[in-house]
């Protein structure tokens, strides 16, 4: 996630050599050249179906010699120096991914969704309405939009205390800010902050050294999820959790309900802004609007809707409360898992030379 280009693109170039030489043994790969589709989940300035150059890294990389680099080129000089010999015939992103993929299976998919590590939206929009767009109009008279929704920001977000900290203290300062508000990447940390303000300002926690509650992304996404969901009658998990992150210990039933609540409140926003971003392409679209009988279905992937319960239940309720009862039932929510990489393999072979 930091250091240069060359060593992540080498490291990247090396795993495909280790697959390559791994799945060699069945035949798959013969004697020809093969063809590969490239999921580069970072905003991109795409020029053609295989080249784009890195606008600039999330997620918490930084690899500054890359920024303006042409990603695919850079893969490719890795790949031959591996001795792999493969063409990129795709480049995209995980969101149009997962838009492909989900639309391969199901023809009514509309949107493709990230709601994991970070998070983004792609659709399907008509290329006459988009300003920017440049040249001859495709033949199906749509295009694809990578949206990058994870950088939207509005004075009318939600933004509290902590996560403007949160945002200050980060690699990507002012940017992001819709994707630290609701990525699986940031729900741990936000949660951490409170307890830290909590204990800080409070004896809830009794005597405790701050030392691991002052340790940034120490508590994580999946820790808790799995606070959330503890169903206990004693919250034993909230306070296994607790003990073992934060070393918060002999903590009462009272105090874990507390923890479970902001789990929940953090949990909860995350959630309503990610349905309330499908909402607004479906209304960009024309969908799921008084008269609109078309099935829309939104396939998202991502560990934070996969593993996550009280999030995608929230999600799919916010949904509806947003789109009203009559207009939900037209909108469909499809779990696409590992749409990214089965999005890159179907865009490839459909560009494939072959």
């Amino acid at each position: 996630m930091s250091g240069n280009a060359s060593e992540l693109f080498g490291f990247i170039a090396s795993a495909l050599a280790s697959f390559v030489a791994d799945e060699g043994r069945n035949n798959v790969f013969e004697d020809k050249q093969r063809e590969l589709g490239f999921t580069f989940s970072f905003p991109v300035r795409q020029t053609s179906i295989a080249s784009g150059t890195l606008i600039k890294w999330t997620k918490a990389f930084s690899i500054d010699d890359a920024v303006g680099e042409d990603v695919v080129a850079e893969l490719q000089t890795a790949m031959e120096k591996q001795g792999v010999d493969m063409r990129v015939a795709a480049l995209i992103n995980d969101t149009v991914g997962t838009l492909a993929a989900g639309r391969y299976n199901d023809e009514d998919v509309v949107i493709g969704v990230i709601l994991g590590t970070g998070s983004n939206a792609a659709y399907v929009e008509e290329a006459s309405a988009i300003p920017k767009f440049e040249g001859e109009l495709p033949k199906s008279g749509n295009m694809v939009i990578n949206t990058e929704w994870g950088n939207f920001s509005s004075s009318c977000l939600p933004i509290t205390e902590y996560d403007q900290a949160l945002d200050e203290e980060s690699l990507n300062p002012g940017e992001q800010i819709f994707e630290k508000l609701i990525s699986g990447m940031y729900l741990g940390e936000i949660v951490r902050r409170v307890l830290l303000k909590i204990a800080s300002q409070s004896t809830l926690f009794g005597k405790v050294n701050q030392t691991k509650l002052k340790t940034r992304f120490i508590l994580r996404t999946p820790d808790i999820s799995a606070m959330h969901h503890d169903d206990t009658p004693d919250l034993r998990i909230v306070a296994e959790k607790l003990a073992d992150n934060l070393k918060i210990k002999d903590t009462s039933l009272e105090t874990r309900k507390m923890v479970v609540e902001i789990c929940d409140i953090v949990t909860t926003r995350s959630a309503r802004l990610a349905a309330a971003g499908i909402v607004g392409i479906l209304r960009k679209i024309g969908r799921a609007v008084p008269g609109d009988e078309r099935r829309s279905v939104v396939a998202i992937d991502g560990g934070l809707f996969e593993h996550y319960a009280e999030f995608r239940q929230c999600l799919e309720s916010t949904l509806v409360e947003l789109l009203g009862e009559e207009a939900s039932r037209s909108v469909a929510v499809k779990l696409t898992k590992d749409g990214s990489g089965l999005g890159a393999a179907l865009i490839a072979a459909a560009h494939s030379q072959r």
